[in-house]
């Protein structure tokens, strides 16, 4: 990242560069920050102070040469403070009572504690995904915490409050701190325990990166990367397991799409129209690679699901050169095995697409009628896809009026603008 003038003038914007290095570093500081404090609150205020100072030194005294260790090195004088503070007000506590033992207080060494080690955020992941904490609140706090989402933007993924959203989070942080949970990688029984949660909370961050809920952008490739690194650490960490191998197989492979998701314009492109000779090959290998050992595993009886058989249809789309060489009844034959091991209505909505491919836009609506009214809530997927079948049925009119629907309902300007173009289309054809 480059570095600004003296000044903070320039062509580098030290504002936009502040929230870009926040973007990059956030989990990580945090991940650091908890290891060196062994407090999850603690550790998010004091990344949260070192944010607030870039932001008001950085545009008069430019941006530094590492935006990153500059943050981490604000936030380590702030936690060499604070616990100076603490130790001040112990003593001072202890004089009131006559109680000074002339016992010496340890005031932590932060600065001689190694910055970024690569297991920081993999460690914050599992400490968010603790047993104590509910799925959802589980997942609300790492998506805050590793994915460096906002509490409204959190809220608006879980259909919730602002208001009521930064409660839950509030309530996680203290429900941890009071269990005296630490921040050491579990092992075991306990590793086992957790892993569900984390494989679903990373799963959570790439999809918010793949699609982003809100926001001007279709994409946010920041999370894609940042979900990317933890699949790949985790199957590193648990090298036996087919569904973490499945969980790495499916980021890679859907990853490997996003350069041809936005046209030159910024645009969402849909998978159909998309310019495959975009997609990352090396990332495409890299999901071939995991999902080939995952077959091994679960060859030898070790138990798969929904990763591993999402990862499946995820590759006969990247073995697809054209869309039209797409084997859609493969597909739809792998989403109804997903559907009867992990059911629900986001896999009844994808497997009602896979339908309509392989046997007819009928079939597909057959299936997505099946799932009664609003199965997702205000969530613009269902008349979306229920559009695009219409639309492929020829029956414009509807097909325009489900699209317009869908627009109505994200909150994505890149999607809404899809959506309003699609509805336009075929409002128009008749």
């Amino acid at each position: 990242m480059p570095a600004g003038t003296g000044t903070g003038t320039g062509t580098v914007d030290p504002r936009a560069v502040v929230v870009a290095a926040w973007r990059a570093e956030s989990a990580r500081l945090v991940g650091a920050l908890t290891r060196m404090t062994r407090d999850v609150g603690l550790a998010e205020d004091l990344a949260q102070d070192a944010l607030v100072a870039a932001l008001e030194q950085w545009p008069g005294s430019g941006v530094p040469a590492n935006p990153g260790a500059w943050l981490m090195t604000a936030a380590k004088r702030r936690g060499v403070d604070h616990f100076r503070r603490a130790e001040t007000l112990r003593r001072k506590l202890a004089e009131l009572h006559h109680d000074d033992r002339g016992e010496e207080g340890e005031v932590p060494d932060l600065d001689a504690m190694v910055d970024h080690i690569e297991d920081d955020v993999l460690r914050l992941v599992f400490l968010t995904c603790h047993p104590a904490l509910s799925a959802e609140s589980a997942a609300a706090l790492t998506l805050r915490l590793v994915g460096g989402l906002t509490t409204a933007e959190i809220a608006r993924g879980f259909l919730a409050t602002e208001a009521a959203m930064g409660q839950r989070i509030s309530r996680a942080k203290r429900t941890l701190a009071e269990a005296g949970v630490g921040p050491e990688l579990p092992t075991g029984a306990e590793r086992a325990e957790r892993l569900d949660d984390v494989m679903a909370v990373v799963y959570l961050i790439f999809n918010e990166g793949y699609a982003a809920t809100a926001g001007d952008d279709w994409t946010r490739p920041d999370l894609i990367a940042e979900a990317l690194r933890l699949a790949r650490m985790l199957a590193a960490l648990t090298p036996d397991e087919p569904e973490v191998l499945g969980l790495q197989a499916l980021l890679e492979l859907q990853a490997s799409r996003t350069a041809a998701r936005t046209d030159d314009l910024g645009r969402a492109v849909l998978l159909e129209a998309q310019d495959r000779t975009l997609w990352d090959q090396d990332l495409i290998r890299r999901g071939a690679d995991a999902l080939h050992r995952a077959s091994a595993l679960a060859a030898r009886r070790r138990p798969v699901g929904r990763y591993y058989l999402q990862a499946l249809i995820a590759a006969e789309h990247a073995r697809a050169e054209h869309a039209d060489d797409t084997d859609w009844r493969r597909i739809a034959d792998l989403y109804d095995v997903l559907a009867g091991a992990a059911p629900g209505p986001v896999v009844e909505v994808n497997r009602a697409v896979a339908h309509g491919r392989a046997f007819g836009p009928a079939a597909g609506i057959a299936v997505l009628d099946a799932l009664g009214p609003d199965p997702l809530g205000d969530s613009p997927l269902v008349p979306s896809v229920r559009g695009d079948l219409l639309e492929r049925s020829g029956r414009h009119a509807p097909a325009g009026a489900a699209f317009a629907e869908a627009a109505r309902r994200t909150r994505n300007r890149s999607e809404r603008a899809l959506l309003e173009r699609r509805a336009a289309t075929n409002l128009a054809h008749d």
